[in-house]
């Protein structure tokens, strides 16, 4: 079936066939759990490195707070004040009169999120997806516990932090356009002309950030309902993976939660992370905000950068909330 675009959409035969035919297991070792991230060495951080120029510094993150919002179908961001600044100066406060230190005081909260989903910019390992009960290299997806979380694959891969070239893959721009409609699938002819206008060749070990535009229309419109029926928005499109494959992408990127929604397929709603997650160890960074990213590229006239990100190191964590870095 092919697309208006020119595009050949992949059967759903086909896309399941790539669980196979681009799978990653056992290419870094029977003990891998770094994934693509292997294809980022050391000679590719010397080179993004080498694109700083004046030091400006630019982040590719949503702020997060408690707004209950549509988007966030599992619920709010939890805050818990452990202690604040009120009444510090009150002289009937309880423990006041024997308070050791009186003109001194602190704040602290426990603060609570579920970072995956529609809304809250962050980082999938590897432990994210399954398929058929396994997840990236083969391991059982029973080694996700309730206890413990991930055994296996989860973000501490990363933990050193991702320093590669960055690019950022302007498709609104590139289509003319302030944002792609809700539904609205990235092919392959739109990614390679996004690249093509902005004079960009991909290399292995890059991270390619997709703007949609989504972050101009959440400013204007404010966000999607997201996980009910029914939901729709643009992103990827799960035909993009054989050539994210071929020229050994380390990290994608997307200013939605990275597959196009409805995806198409039957088998999965979001077909780019199963097949990307769990077949090729492939690493997404969902819900970027990159509208200040694409100004700055846009007044620069250039679309690389040194892209830096830092996820937090916890054990058994099936992915981290992330504040992406690109730096000029």
């Amino acid at each position: 079936m092919a697309d208006p675009a020119g595009d050949e959409i992949p059967s759903e035969e086909t896309v399941l066939g790539w669980m196979e035919s681009l799978s990653n297991w056992g290419r870094w070792g029977e003990d891998d759990e770094a994934g693509t991230l292997n294809h980022i060495d050391a000679a590719a951080v010397r080179r993004a490195a080498q694109l700083v120029e004046d030091g400006t510094v630019v982040s590719c993150a949503w702020d997060i707070d408690d707004a209950h919002r549509p988007d966030r179908p599992f619920g709010g961001v939890q805050r818990h004040m452990i202690g604040t600044g009120q009444g510090l100066l009150d002289p009937e406060r309880p423990g006041a009169a024997s308070d050791p230190e009186p003109r001194t005081g602190g704040a602290s909260e426990w603060f609570g999120l579920v970072f995956h989903g529609y809304s809250v910019t962050h980082l999938d390992s590897l432990s994210h997806m399954f398929f058929d009960g396994r997840m990236y290299n083969g391991r059982p997806a029973a080694w996700v516990t309730a206890r413990e979380g991930a055994t296996s694959n989860d973000v501490r891969p990363a933990g050193h932090g991702i320093v590669t070239r960055g690019v950022l893959v302007d498709v609104a721009r590139h289509l003319g356009v302030e944002w792609l409609e809700a539904g609205e699938p990235v092919l392959p002819s739109h990614v390679a002309g996004a690249l093509e206008d902005q004079g960009i060749t991909v290399r292995a070990g890059d991270a390619l950030l997709l703007r949609t535009g989504y972050g101009a229309r959440q400013r204007e419109h404010g966000p999607d309902e997201m996980g009910r029926g029914g939901s729709t928005r643009a992103g990827w499109h799960v035909a993009n993976l054989p050539w994210l494959q071929e020229n050994r992408i380390a990290v994608i990127g997307a200013d939605t939660a990275q597959d196009v929604v409805p995806s198409g397929y039957a088998f999965s709603h979001n077909p780019v992370h199963i097949v990307g997650i769990v077949a090729m160890g492939l690493w997404l960074l969902d819900n970027c905000d990159l509208e200040p990213l694409a100004a700055e590229c846009e007044r620069r006239r250039r679309w690389e950068f040194q892209f830096t990100l830092a996820p937090l190191r916890i054990t058994g964590a099936t992915g981290s909330p992330a504040n992406p870095l690109a730096t000029f």
